[in-house]
C-alpha cells in the first residue's frame, strides 16, 4: 500500500472513531506497527493528527491563527454564544478568555448588560467599548496567534483577581484528551484564569468537538459545563458525559 494511500485511510479511521490505536490499525491493514507509526508522526508534522501513546487523535482545525478562524463556523459559534449569554447574571462579574467564539459572545452580549468583564484579550476589550459594562484587561506578553496577553505578568495580574463565571475557549475536547489547546503558555494561563472564578464553561463550537491539541489545559469534569453546538442525542455528547462532562448542547 502507498505511503499516500495509508494516510488516507488512517485519517478515515480518525474521522471517524475519533481515536486511532497503532497496533490494531497494523493487524487490520497487514502493515508493521513502525509503518504506521511513521505515517503518524508525518501526519502530525502536518497538523492533520496529534500524536498520543499507542495511536493518534483527530487535530483540531481551530489552531488557524486569528485572523483565519474569524471565517470559521460563524453560525456554531453564534449559537454556542446564545447559550452563554443565558449564563450570565445581571450584574455579575465575567472573565473572558480571547477567540473569536468569545467575540460572538461578546456580540450577543446585550450593550446593557450591567456588569464587570474582565478580559486578557485586547480584541475582546476593544469590542465592550460601546458596552455599559466596566471593563478591566490583564496585560502582559501578547500572544499574537491567539491574540491574548498570557506570560509572568499576566498570570501574576490575573491572580489578584476574581469573577463569578469564566468562559474559556480551548480548540479541542476531546473524551480522551479533554480540553486541549494548541500553546503552552496559553494553556498555562487559562489554567489561572479558571482558578480565578466561582464557576468556569466552555465554548465549544462545531469545529472543536471530537479533536485535540497539543496542550491540556484541564480535564472534563474540571470545568462547571462545556457548551458545545452539538445534538443532545448525538454519539459524542454520550462518550463526553461518560468521560465526566457536563455538556449544555445547543441543539435538541
Amino acid at each position: 500500500m502507498l505511503a499516500a494511500v495509508r494516510k488516507d485511510v488512517l485519517l478515515d479511521r480518525l474521522r471517524r472513531d475519533g481515536r486511532l490505536v497503532v497496533k490494531d490499525v497494523a493487524v487490520e491493514l497487514g502493515l508493521s506497527e513502525d509503518s504506521i507509526r511513521r505515517d503518524l508522526r508525518e501526519l502530525d508534522a502536518a497538523g492533520l493528527a496529534v500524536r498520543v501513546y499507542g495511536g493518534a487523535l483527530p487535530a483540531s482545525p481551530a489552531v488557524a491563527d486569528y485572523a483565519a478562524r474569524r471565517a470559521v463556523a460563524l453560525d456554531s459559534k453564534a449559537r454556542v454564544a446564545a447559550a452563554a449569554v443565558t449564563l450570565i447574571e445581571p450584574g455579575a462579574t465575567v472573565l473572558l478568555d480571547g477567540g473569536t467564539t468569545t467575540r460572538a459572545l461578546v456580540e450577543a452580549l446585550p450593550v446593557s448588560f450591567p456588569g464587570t468583564v474582565i478580559t486578557h484579550s485586547p480584541t475582546i476589550a476593544a469590542a465592550l467599548l460601546h458596552h455599559d459594562a466596566e471593563v478591566i484587561t490583564i496585560g502582559g506578553r501578547v500572544y499574537k496567534h491567539s491574540a491574548i496577553a498570557c506570560g509572568a505578568a499576566a498570570v501574576e495580574a490575573a491572580q489578584r483577581l476574581s469573577a463569578d463565571v469564566f468562559f474559556l475557549g480551548v480548540t479541542g475536547v476531546h473524551p480522551a484528551a479533554g480540553l486541549t489547546t494548541g500553546d503552552a503558555d496559553e494553556a498555562a494561563m487559562k489554567r489561572v484564569l479558571a482558578q480565578r472564578a466561582a464557576e468556569t464553561f466552555v465554548l465549544a463550537s462545531d469545529e472543536k468537538l471530537g479533536t485535540a491539541s497539543r496542550f491540556g489545559i484541564l480535564p472534563l469534569d474540571g470545568v462547571s459545563g462545556i457548551i458545545a453546538d452539538i445534538d443532545d442525542a448525538a454519539p459524542l455528547a454520550s462518550q463526553l458525559r461518560a468521560a465526566g462532562a457536563r455538556v449544555i448542547p445547543t441543539r435538541t
